[in-house]
């Protein structure tokens, strides 16, 4: 659904925990068409408060739209290491922000 997002000139970045490498190793598994970004010592996820909510050591699976002056308009955070949402709630949330 990445082409759905480029429709709405929205930048697309995903960030773990993992090192650089594993990271990498992530696009190309995935064959992602945007960045994949490390986090090795999770500032960012502690930045956004999602690191460790689940008592496990990494950032919680969450998803974030920042506006393009830096606020955060939604944020979606998972209740377990598989709850993340759908694209297309993604896309409606955006969708509902562009109105």
């Amino acid at each position: 659904m990445y082409p759905e997002f480029l429709k709405r000139n929205v930048s697309l970045a995903a960030i773990s925990t993992d090192d650089t490498a594993d990271a990498l190793r992530m696009v190309e598994l995935t064959d992602a068409e945007f960045a994949i970004l490390s986090d090795k010592d999770a500032e960012v996820a502690k930045d956004y408060g999602v690191y460790n909510l689940l008592n496990d050591g990494v950032a919680t699976p969450s998803a974030v739209i920042v506006s393009p002056g830096g606020d955060i308009e939604w944020k979606y955070v998972g209740e377990s290491i598989s709850d993340r949402p759908m694209p297309d709630q993604i896309l409606a949330q955006i969708d509902r922000l562009l109105q």
